[in-house]
C-alpha cells in the first residue's frame, strides 16, 4: 500500500525527531520511520534492573542547543534538565582534584598541585569559551560545498564572518585547536600532570586516537561549545534519563501532526529518473515522498539504502575510506549504596553530583590508547562515572543508586579473532575492579549490570564501528569534509536525498543540530 508524504525522515534517533519537527512546524507532511521498537537512538532511558532505570547509550546533556529546545517547546512536553553541579572530581593515587563550578575553588585546588597552573586556568578556559562562541555559530548553519554554487558562496561568506569576529590572537588560538595534538596544547598550558589529565578526558570522548595525535585538540573544543540552562561549558542530566529528551521531542513533533512508526526499518530507498520518491520498509511496506531525510549512519546510507545507485567513483571510494571506530565501551550498574571512595572519607556526599573521572593524566591516556590499539581495550582503563539517581529519584529504589559508566579506549575489532560477545563479561568485571580498587565498597554494592560493548553499539543503533559520533570528528572529516567532500552541506549525491544525523556537520553528540539544519535545506530545496 502506498501512502503519500512530503519528507520521509529515516530513523527516529533525536536528530531525525529534530528534523521532523521543524519540518512539520512548516507546515509538511512527515512521516518518520524508526527501525527499533522505540524512537530516540541512542538518547533512550531503560529500566535494566529491576527498579533500577537509565540512560543505555548516551551520557550528559551539554550540547543539545537552545535553540531547539525553545523552537521545539520541549520544555512544555515535558524536558527538564538538571545541571551537575559539583563539577568534576577525579581520582588519582593516594589524592583526589576536584574542580567545580566556583573558579574560587578550583584555584585553590589546582594551585596544591601547580600555582603556576591556577594562575593560568582563568584565561585557558576564556580562551576556549571566546572560540566555543564562534564555532557554535558555523554549527548553527549548513557548511558550504567545496566546489559548489552561489548558496555555497554565501555559506562560506557567513562561516568567515563568524570566524572574523574574533580577534586576531583568538584567530590565532583557533588555528593551533584545529590543528594541534590535544597533548601538545595542554603542555603548552599547564605543568601538573593531574589537571591535563582531567581536561584531557574532554578531548578524547569518542575519539580512539593518541593524545598526542595532530588535530585531536579540536574535540576538546568540540565538547565547550555546550551549555546547560544558560551556562555555557556546563554540563547537566536530564530528569528520566536522556530518554526524556527524545520523549519530549517525539510529543513535540506528534503535536505538530508528524506520524511516527516504530518497528519500520527501511530495506532501500527508491529511486525514479535520479531524483528519490520515496521508501520500501524490510516488511514490504512503500512509502511515497519526495525528498527523504536520513538520520542514519552516512555509509549505512550510501552503501545500503542507496546501494543500487550510481556514484561518482571518487564519492563511492571517500565512503568506502571514511572513519568510523570511537571505541566507547558503556555500563549501567544498580548499587545498592554509595561507592565509598578512599581519598573521600569524610569530604561529604556533594562530589556524587557530578562527574567521577578515573583518567590521570596525559601519560595514562596514552597508556589506555596503546593497551587497548595492541590488546583490544585498556589495561587501566579511562572511566567517567556518574551517578544520576543523587539527583533524580526516579531513577533508583530508595536508597540504591545507578551508577552510569562512559569508558573509553576499547576497540570495536579485537585482535586474535577475539569477539566482545566471548569477552564482555570479562571486560566488564575488569572496569568495576578498577574502580573498586578506588572504592572497596563498590563490587560488593552491585545487584545488576547493563553491558554495551561497541560491537554492542554497533549492533543496536547501527552506528558503524561502534562510533558514538558515526564517524571520527577529525580535520578531514570535519566541517566542509563532513560526511565527504561535496556532499557537506547534508544533500546527498542522490536528488531529494538529505543527511540529518551526526555523520553530518557539527557531528556527533546530543545537539539536534545536524537534524535542525538538515530542516532548514530541505525546506529551501522545496
Amino acid at each position: 500500500m502506498k501512502q503519500d508524504y512530503d519528507v520521509i525522515v529515516i530513523g527516529g534517533g533525536h536528530n531525525g525527531l529534530t528534523c521532523a519537527g521543524y519540518l512539520a512546524g512548516a507546515g509538511q507532511k512527515v512521516l518518520v520511520l524508526e527501525r527499533r521498537d522505540k524512537v530516540g537512538g541512542a538518547a533512550v532511558t531503560e529500566e535494566f534492573h529491576p527498579g533500577f532505570r537509565n540512560t543505555v547509550y548516551s551520557y550528559s546533556v551539554s550540547l543539545l542547543h537552545p535553540a531547539v529546545i525553545k523552537d521545539l517547546q520541549l520544555e512544555e512536553h515535558g524536558l527538564e534538565i538538571m545541571e551537575r553541579s559539583a563539577g568534576s572530581l577525579s581520582l588519582l593515587e593516594g589524592d583526589t582534584l576536584q574542580l567545580t563550578r566556583d573558579g574560587e575553588q578550583a584555584k585553590r585546588e589546582i594551585a596544591r598541585f601547580s600555582k603556576r597552573d591556577a594562575e593560568r586556568i582563568d584565561a585557558f578556559e576564556n580562551e576556549i569559551e571566546v572560540v566555543a562562541k564562534a564555532v557554535r555559530a558555523l554549527a548553527m548553519e549548513a557548511p558550504p560545498n567545496m566546489g559548489g554554487g552561489l548558496r555555497d558562496l554565501w555559506n562560506l561568506a557567513k562561516g568567515g564572518n563568524a570566524l572574523r569576529k574574533l580577534d586576531a590572537k583568538h584567530q590565532m588560538v583557533l588555528g593551533e585547536l584545529m590543528t594541534r595534538s590535544l597533548g601538545d596544547h595542554l603542555d603548552s598550558w599547564f605543568e601538573g600532570e593531574a589537571l591535563k589529565g582531567l581536561l584531557g578526558f574532554e578531548g578524547i570522548i569518542g575519539n580512539f586516537a593518541d593524545p598526542y595525535q595532530p588535530g585531536t585538540a579540536y574535540v576538546l573544543l568540540h565538547h565547550a561549545f555546550g551549555e546547560v540552562n544558560g551556562k555555557t561549558g556546563a554540563w547537566g542530566i536530564a530528569r528520566g534519563g536522556m530518554g526524556a529528551i527524545s520523549d519530549s521531542m517525539a510529543a513535540s513533533a506528534r503535536a505538530r501532526g508528524v506520524t511516527i512508526e516504530t518497528n519500520a526499518a527501511v530495506e532501500k530507498i527508491l529511486v525514479e529518473r535520479g531524483h528519490a520518491c520515496g521508501v520500501v520498509t524490510e516488511d514490504g511496506r512503500e512509502f511515497r515522498a519526495k525528498q527523504i531525510a536520513a538520520n542514519v549512519h552516512p555509509q549505512i546510507l550510501l552503501n545500503k539504502l542507496l546501494g543500487d545507485e550510481p556514484k561518482a567513483p571518487d564519492d563511492q571510494r571517500r565512503i568506502d575510506a571514511y572513519r568510523s571506530h570511537s571505541a566507547t565501551f558503556r555500563m549501567n550498574v544498580a548499587i545498592s549504596e554509595l561507592p565509598q571512595f578512599t581519598q573521600m572519607k569524610g569530604k561529604g556526599e556533594f562530589h556524587f553530583e557530578g562527574a567521577i573521572e578515573l583518567c590521570q593524566s596525559l601519560p595514562y591516556i596514552r597508556d589506555a590508547y596503546d593497551t587497548a590499539k595492541s590488546h583490544g581495550w585498556s589495561q587501566r582503563p579511562i572511566v567517567s562515572m556518574q551517578i544520576p539517581s543523587t539527583q533524580d529519584d526516579t531513577l533508583a529504589p530508595k536508597g540504591a543508586h545507578v551508577a552510569s559508566l562512559f569508558c573509553q579506549h576499547f576497540q570495536r575489532h579485537l585482535p586474535n579473532g577475539q569477539n566482545w560477545d566471548d569477552v564482555r563479561e570479562q571486560v566488564a568485571d575488569h572496569v568495576i575492579d578498577a574502580i573498586d580498587r578506588q572504592a572497596p565498597n563498590f563490587k560488593a554494592s552491585v545487584v545488576g549490570r547493563q553491558i554495551k560493548t561497541p560491537l554492542d553499539i554497533e549492533r543496536d543503533l547501527n552506528m558503524v564501528g561502534g562510533d558514538i559520533f558515526h564517524g571520527a570528528l577529525h580535520l578531514d572529516q570535519f566541517y566542509s569534509m563532513r560526511p565527504i567532500p561535496g556532499h557537506a552541506a547534508h544533500k546527498m549525491p542522490t536528488e531529494g536525498v538529505y543527511l540529518c544525523g551526526s555523520g553530518a556537520h557539527p557531528g556527533g553528540g546530543v545537539s539536534g543540530l545536524p537534524g535542525r539544519n538538515a530542516a532548514k535545506v530541505i525546506l529551501r530545496e522545496r
